[in-house]
């Protein structure tokens, strides 16, 4: 483990010294001492005061905080993910202490119990009031921290909707509480398990086991994953399973991939501009994250709609698109499309000559646009 840190630092390293870093001590009455955690806040945090962000809670923060973060920034900068606040408390040293169950019910107890109680009553609640936080929260583990994460969804009404385990050192019966819990979960989680072909072997044999359990769970509000990587050791699985287990919670949050394209809006029994509108509120319902629709989102659906010749489609498109790019020439091109396609080209040719002073767009300039309406002038001899 101890060769790996330098590996992933200088792979880390640039992204955060773009982001925020802040390490902070927390006075905790459940441990009765100081903890020391690490936070990284958005790039533009302070500018966007209206903003609030989804949190991911990273256990062993010594050495697991650096590539969470890293991967995070670097997502969110491509517009992967949303901009997160991320949280790591380090354990060095104490991790042992901080995950310990009791050998009769195999629960939190002695400093477990209180480490519990710290996370979820004292920890979260500093960051809710001091930072900018939505409802959407994140935790991940590895090994013994991974087994611990498990034991929020144990509760009434969890705090946490994602659950990131990096072979997961499993209490007795764990499994089993698990199953139960996810299985008769009402509302939506994500529940990612990793493991290698190189893994401690007694960890892999009962991952794999409770691998088959988790898939046979029929809840429609639970997404789960599960991966084995190979060439992969238990701890240098960790550096696959981190990308991997982030953009599979935040998929419905991406733009639209080529193979959205091809399988959903080329379908022509499928409206595209519904696919755009229900994307972005999905975003918004599952991740509490209010997002302005990409403009290459709005490209992908327009080049479906042209090679569908799907032409009512463009009607919702070019609204959607004055209300979410206005001042450009994206929905006048698009309303005049509409036109154009559905029998009033003199009215598509007006359209396209009122796009002169409108701000340029992609490949949309004035250029294009008078180009457009000369185009159908001389069709038709207007």
């Amino acid at each position: 483990m101890k060769r790996l840190l330098p590996v992933l630092g200088a792979i880390f390293l640039p992204l955060l010294c773009l982001a925020q870093i802040k390490y902070e001590n927390i006075s905790s009455e459940k441990l009765g001492e100081s903890r020391q955690i690490k936070i990284q806040l958005p790039r533009n945090y302070e500018e966007n005061t209206d903003k609030t962000y989804p949190v991911l809670l990273v256990l062993d923060g010594d050495y697991l905080f650096e590539p969470v973060a890293g991967m995070v920034d670097y997502y969110s900068y491509w517009e992967d993910i949303p901009e997160m606040i991320v949280v790591g408390v380090n354990q060095d040293g104490i991790r042992m202490e901080d995950t310990k169950y009791s050998k009769q019910d195999f629960l939190p107890v002695d400093k477990g119990a209180k480490f519990f109680e710290f996370l979820g009553m004292e920890l979260l609640a500093h960051i809710d009031q001091k930072y900018r936080t939505g409802n959407f929260k994140i935790i991940m583990g590895h090994d013994f921290t991974s087994n611990f994460i498990n034991y929020y969804l144990l509760k009434e009404n969890p705090i946490f909707r994602g659950y990131i385990n990096l072979s997961p050192d499993l209490a007795p019966g764990m499994a089993d509480h698990i199953v139960n819990s996810l299985s008769k979960s009402e509302t939506r989680s994500w529940y990612y398990m990793a493991t290698s072909d190189e893994d401690i072997p007694t960890l892999k044999k009962a991952i794999l086991a409770f691998n088959n359990q988790l898939k046979g769970i029929d809840n429609k509000n639970l997404h789960y994953k599960f991966e084995e990587f190979e060439n992969t050791s238990h701890y240098t699985l960790v550096g696959k399973a981190i990308p991997s287990a982030i953009a599979d919670i935040f998929s419905i949050y991406r733009p639209i991939s080529q193979k959205d394209f091809n399988e959903t809006l080329l379908q022509t029994s499928i409206s595209p501009t519904q696919f755009l509108t229900e994307k972005y509120q999905s975003i918004e319902d599952l991740y509490g994250v209010r997002k302005k629709i990409r403009l290459n989102d709005f490209l992908a659906v327009y080049q479906a709609i042209e090679k569908t010749r799907n032409w009512e489609e463009f009607k919702p498109l070019y609204k959607m698109a004055f209300d979410n790019f206005p001042g450009t020439m994206l929905g006048t091109f698009f309303e005049a499309r509409y036109e154009e396609e559905t029998g009033n080209p003199k009215r598509a040719m007006r359209i396209y000559q009122n796009a002169y002073g409108q701000q340029k767009i992609a490949f949309i300039d004035t250029d294009f646009m008078l180009a457009k309406a000369d185009a159908i002038k001389k069709d038709f001899g207007y």
